[in-house]
C-alpha cells in the first residue's frame, strides 16, 4: 500500500484525512530524518476518537490481518481489521448495556487475547477511561488501583476473579472465560450484541482516555493521565521510530497492562495499518520465539533489553529471515548486544527513549547512522532540551532531558492524576522534566547517563551506573548487572555491582576475581567496580530493576559481597 496524498488545497479535511496526512508525511520521509523533523506538524483536533475516526475508517471492508495471536502449542488465530471493528462495536453496545458510559473508569486486566484489543477499542468508542493492568498484579496492587483510579467497572480473566474478593467496591464485575467466581457477569454476552455502534456524543480531543500506573522503580506508582490524542496521535512518532509501514508484521514483547504494550501493540502498528503479531508463552524460550517469528514473517521487532540479552545467548542465525527493523525500549540497550545482533542478522537495533508519560521523545530512526551508546536525536514533533537539574537552566552538554512545552507536543500526558503538586513540579519552567540525565554531542545525538537519582559521586567523580553496567555485560559471565553506590570511608562511595551470572558460571571468589580484572581492563580507575555481590535483581512487575531497593540493601551492609582489594 502506498501513502495517500492529502486532500487538495481548498478542500475540507475530515478528521480521518487530517490524521492520514500527518501519518503519510512520516511514511514518505521514513529514512530522511531532517525532512521529517523539520516538516512534521502534529494534527490538531478539537474532537477526535481514534477508534471511530481512524480504526473503523481503515477497517471498513478491510480483510487484511490486524491481529495474529499464536499460542505456545503453535495454535493460533487471525483477526482482520473489519472483524475487530465489528467485534469492538458489539462489545461497546454490550458494555453500554452493563452501565459503562462516558468518563467511567474501566480497569482491564487481560492477557494477550483478542478480548483485550476489542475491549480497548470498545472503551474508546464509549468515551470511557481505560486503566490497563497486568494479570501479574495481586490484591494489594488492585486495591490501590481501584481506590485511586476510582474504578467503576472491571474486565478481567476468569482465573483472576478470586483476587477481587479482597478488593472492596461497588464496581461492575465482568469476567472473560470460564470458571469465574460467583457474582461475575460473563463477557460471553458480547456475542449477542449488535455490531453497528452509534456514539452518544462527540469525543473531545482533550477528554481523558487512559490512566496508567507507572512501574514504581523508586516510589509508589504514579497515576499518569492521557487523552484521546496524547497516546493515539502521539504515537505517530513511535510509528516513525520503529519504521513501520502498511502491511508490516510487527512483534513487540511487552506484557499487557504496561504503557509499552499500548505503544507498540496497539497505536503505533495500527497507525501504520500493520499487523500486530503476538506469541504467547509461559516461559521465555528464545528458540521457540525465533521459530514463531520465521513462520509469521515478522518484519519489525521490538523488545526490552532483558529479552535482547537473553536472545543473544541463543543461536540468532536460526532465524532464516531476520526482521527489517529491530528496536529496543524500556531501559537503555548495551552496545555489546547491538553488535551481537548486527553480526547475526545484519540488522542494527535502534534504541529509543520515552516514558509512560510520553510517546518516544528521542530515537535512532530508520536510515540514520547509530552512534555507539547513543539513543538518537529528538523525534519529529518534539523539541528536547538539557537542563541543569538543580537550577532548571539550559545545560551546555549534560543535563536533565526535558521536553519544550512551548511547541505543544501532542504525545505528552495531561499530568499526574490527583497530584497537582507533582504535575507542577514535572511541568515547571516551560518544560516537561523527565528525571533522566543525558549528554548531547555536537550533532544533536543524546546519550543516556541515568536517572537523576541513580547517578552518584565517587571520589568527587560523577558515576553513571548504566555505563558501568554496560562494561560488565561485555564479559561472557554476566547475564545482568546493576550498579549502585556503596559507602566508603575514603571515597565517600564506590561502585558496587549486583550480578546475575550467565548459564555455566558459578558464583564465588574465582568468578568475582575475573570480573574485577575485566573492570580494571575496560574502565578508567575512578569508575572501576570495587565490590561485587552475586544475587537476583529485584524488579517491578514490568521487569525494571528496582535500584532503590539495591541502594537500601547496600547501605544496610552485606556479608555476601566480594571486595576488589581482598582478591588482588
Amino acid at each position: 500500500m502506498t501513502p495517500q496524498s492529502p486532500p487538495a488545497p481548498g478542500t475540507s479535511y475530515t478528521r480521518t484525512e487530517r490524521f492520514r496526512a500527518a501519518r503519510d508525511f512520516l511514511l514518505e520521509h521514513r529514512e530522511d530524518y531532517a525532512a521529517a523533523y523539520e516538516g512534521f506538524a502534529w494534527p490538531r483536533f478539537e474532537h477526535f476518537n481514534w477508534a471511530l475516526d481512524w480504526f473503523d475508517a481503515i477497517a471498513d471492508g478491510n480483510e487484511r490481518t490486524a491481529l495474529h495471536i499464536v499460542e505456545e502449542d503453535g495454535t493460533g488465530a487471525r483477526h482482520s481489521f473489519a472483524e475487530l471493528s465489528a467485534r469492538s462495536g458489539r462489545a461497546a453496545n454490550w458494555l453500554r448495556e452493563q452501565g459503562v458510559g462516558p468518563g467511567d473508569r474501566v480497569l482491564v486486566m487481560l492477557g494477550n487475547q483478542v478480548e483485550l484489543w476489542e475491549t480497548a477499542l470498545a472503551a474508546m468508542k464509549l468515551r470511557a477511561v481505560l486503566i490497563p493492568a497486568t494479570p501479574l498484579l495481586g490484591p494489594a496492587d488492585l486495591r490501590d488501583r481501584v481506590d485511586r483510579g476510582r474504578v467503576r467497572h472491571v474486565v478481567v480473566r476468569a482465573e483472576d476473579t478470586p483476587k477481587f474478593a479482597e478488593v472492596p467496591g461497588g464496581y461492575t464485575r465482568i469476567a472473560v472465560g470460564t470458571g469465574a467466581a460467583a457474582g461475575w457477569l460473563s463477557y460471553d454476552g458480547v456475542d449477542a450484541g449488535r455490531t453497528h455502534f452509534e456514539p452518544d456524543g462527540p469525543t473531545r480531543a482533550d477528554d481523558p482516555l487512559m490512566l496508567y500506573f507507572t512501574s514504581g522503580t523508586t516510589a509508589r506508582p504514579k497515576l499518569v493521565e492521557h487523552t484521546h490524542v496524547s497516546y493515539p496521535v502521539g504515537h505517530l512518532a513511535t510509528m516513525y521510530w520503529i519504521g513501520l509501514r502498511p502491511g508490516d508484521v510487527h512483534l513487540n514483547i511487552s506484557s499487557p497492562g504496561w504503557a509499552k504494550h499500548a505503544w507498540s501493540n496497539l497505536f503505533a502498528p495500527w497507525n501504520a495499518e500493520a499487523t500486530v503479531f503476538i506469541h504467547n508463552y509461559t516461559r521465555f524460550d528464545p528458540g521457540r520465539l525465533l521459530a514463531a517469528m520465521d513462520r509469521a514473517g515478522v518484519t519489525s521487532f521490538c523488545a526490552p533489553p532483558t529479552v535482547w540479552r537473553m536472545l543473544i545467548q541463543a543461536d540468532l542465525t536460526a532465524l532464516r529471515t531476520p526482521p527489517r527493523e529491530a528496536v529496543a525500549a524500556g531501559e537503555p540497550l548495551n552496545p555489546e548486544v547491538i553488535e551481537a545482533v548486527r553480526r547475526a542478522w545484519g540488522v542494527t537495533i535502534r534504541d529509543g527513549f520515552g516514558q509512560t508519560e510520553t510517546a518516544v521523545q528521542v530515537a535512532n530512526t530508520p536510515g540514520q547512522s547509530v552512534r555507539p551508546g547513543s539513543m538518537g536525536r529528538p523525534s519529529p514533533g518534539y523539541t528536547v532540551a538539557l537542563l541543569d537539574p538543580a537550577t532548571g537552566k539550559p545545560a551546555e552538554r549534560e543535563g536533565e532531558i526535558a521536553v519544550d512545552l512551548s511547541t505543544a507536543p501532542v504525545g505528552l500526558m495531561t499530568g499526574y492524576h490527583g497530584d497537582p503538586e507533582r504535575t507542577a513540579e514535572a511541568m515547571s519552567d516551560g518544560h516537561y522534566r523527565t528525571g533522566d540525565i543525558g549528554a548531547r554531542d555536537a550533532d544533536g545525538y543524546i546519550t543516556y547517563i541515568g536517572r537523576s537519582d541513580d547517578v552518584f559521586k565517587a571520589s568527587d567523580y560523577k558515576i553513571s551506573p548504566f555505563e558501568l553496567e554496560s562494561a560488565l555485560l561485555e564479559h561472557e559471565a554476566v547475564a545482568e548487572a546493576a550498579v549502585v553506590p556503596a559507602p566508603d570511608a575514603l571515597r565517600l562511595a564506590v561502585p558496587k555491582a549486583y550480578i546475575v551470572l550467565a548459564d555455566g558460571w558459578q558464583p564465588g571468589p574465582d568468578t568475582a576475581k575475573l570480573l574485577f580484572e575485566h573492570s580494571r581492563a575496560v574502565l578508567a580507575p575512578y569508575k572501576r567496580i570495587r565490590r561485587i555481590e552475586f544475587a537476583e535483581l529485584p524488579k517491578t512487575v514490568s521487569g525494571k530493576i528496582r535500584r532503590v531497593e539495591l541502594r537500601e540493601r547496600t547501605a544496610a551492609g552485606s556479608t555476601a559481597e566480594y571486595d576488589e582489594g581482598s582478591l588482588r
